[in-house]
């Protein structure tokens, strides 16, 4: 049968504002069901008040007249990282301040406690339930621009391939000059700047994919459904392709988590972020639903080199893709003190790897930080991060599945949203996996990913399906293969 190109690019899709109230509804059942609040113990927010107000003891260690530079998404103000970019001869030193939140949050106090209960920031359309309260996560603790704050400053020393070398933590105090986006940043480049900050996230971030593809690393280019809210207070969901800067910011991020994770396991304390290779059954699977879609992958090429090579834009290797999710999985967290774990590595990373660069958003972040900084420092990590370690992996991996709960709930309200009242029209779609359920399919001409009833089609095929029913308030889609497209 054949397989026709298709160019799935659907920019977005606007929610008919009948339907925005039933929308917002839905997204405060979704954080209800899930436990999600706004609210803070009495304690725990006088708490983060009085600290805020009243800044602990800060490093001595001044580094302010650097300028660092912060990269997220517009319109954040939980800034966990700014960077500072320079040449080191023939290679480079990358200088990475992230946020203190050590200093703002006393172990075994109240705040403590409910942000091992909490795990991390989650994200929903209409608002975040953060981590920390406000005070702290957008103001005393942020990087903000202009402001000088307390961090911990990994200083990296990379050779001229983007390898790393010597590598240390310490606790300074810096300043953030610019406050930074993705696409801003990316138009600068692709406009030919020659601002040095921005040639040089470039180049470092060419040069650690780069290091990354030797390595077997992988990254799974899934496309992103993101729902954003617009001025008027409406809302858009629309497949959103990352830009090469936000690749590249990233990698300084997994550099640095690298870096974290030999200090730990050279401590032999610590926790890592965790994942085993797929098992060879699974990639041998793989490479046959490969071969069966048409896609050219040598037998010496690493699954994650080929994963890389697939374009989103072509049925049948956006299928590959979804497939490929079978290949990640098992990612957890792995605490040792002591004895060293028997599975260090992160299979996509090709390497050990920890979580250090969120604390604002992360929990695990804020002790993965002590560890490093009490090993470069030559000190004995102190007893009282030692004995969290062991419960870290069960608070992050609760709060895993409370995230990615929210983020499809919210997402599923979101495609009936869009859909409703077009009950019995029939949509252009791409069948992208097979489940006990049914099958998963993306539409083409809109932003939406979803399963449908109906067999006796294969990945990649181009199909048309009825939209049978679009129920806001339950988030429920059902859709049904009408025919071949």
């Amino acid at each position: 049968m054949p397989h026709p190109r298709v160019r799935l690019t659907p920019t977005g899709a606007d929610i008919p504002d009948g339907v925005l109230a039933d929308l917002r509804d839905r997204f405060a059942a979704v954080r209800a069901d899930l436990g999600l609040t706004l609210d803070y113990p009495a304690e725990a927010l006088a708490e983060a008040e009085r600290v805020a107000a009243q800044p602990p003891p800060l490093p001595e260690r001044d580094e302010t007249d650097l300028p660092f530079i912060t990269l997220d998404p517009p319109g954040s103000m939980d800034l966990d990282q700014a960077m500072h970019l320079e040449r080191d001869g023939d290679g480079y030193r990358v200088r990475y301040a992230i946020a203190d939140v050590p200093a703002f949050v006393r172990l075994g106090g109240a705040l403590d406690a409910e942000t091992r209960e909490r795990g991390q920031t989650i994200y929903c359309p209409d608002l975040r339930v953060p981590l920390h309260p406000e005070v702290l996560s957008e103001g005393a603790g942020s990087l903000l621009p202009d402001a000088v704050r307390p961090a911990f400053v990994w200083d990296l020393h990379l050779d001229a391939a983007g390898v790393l070398g010597a590598a240390e933590v310490y606790r300074a105090m810096v300043r953030s000059v610019q406050r930074l986006a993705y696409d801003e940043v990316q138009e600068a480049i692709d406009a030919g700047t020659d601002d040095e900050r921005f040639v040089l996230l470039r180049e470092i971030g060419e040069r650690r994919i780069e290091r990354e593809r030797v390595r077997g690393g992988a990254s799974l280019p899934m496309p992103e459904q993101q729902i954003v809210e617009r001025a008027d207070g409406g809302f858009t969901i629309e497949f959103r392709p990352p830009v090469p800067a936000e690749e590249w910011n990233a990698q300084i991020s997994l550099l640095t988590g690298m870096a974290a994770a030999s200090m730990m396991l050279e401590a032999g304390v610590g926790v890592l972020r965790t994942m085993p290779a797929p098992a060879a059954g699974a990639v041998a699977q793989y490479r046959r639903v490969a071969r069966a879609l048409g896609a050219h992958w040598p037998q010496s090429m690493p699954y994650g080199e080929f994963i890389r090579s697939l374009d989103r834009t072509d049925p049948r290797h956006l299928a590959l893709i979804h497939e490929a999710s079978g290949l990640f999985r098992g990612a957890g967290y792995t605490a040792f003190d002591g004895d060293l774990p028997a599975q260090r590595d992160h299979a996509a990373v090709a390497a050990p790897y920890a979580h250090v660069t969120a604390p604002l958003r992360r929990l695990v972040d804020r002790f993965g930080l002590m560890v490093c900084e009490a090993v470069c420092r030559g000190d004995e990590v102190p007893d009282a991060v030692r004995a969290a370690l062991p419960d870290l992996a069960a608070h992050m991996r609760s709060s895993d599945h409370r995230a990615r709960s929210a983020d499809r709930a919210c997402a599923d309200a979101t495609e009936a949203a869009v859909l409703v009242g077009r009950e019995g029209e029939l949509f252009d779609a791409v069948i992208v996996d097979r489940t006990d359920k049914g099958v998963v399919v993306q539409l083409v001409d809109l932003p939406v990913l979803t399963r449908s009833r109906g067999s006796g089609v294969e990945l990649g095929e181009h199909v048309s399906v009825r939209l049978v029913r679009a129920d806001v308030a339950a988030g429920a889609l059902e859709f049904e293969i009408a025919g071949e497209g």
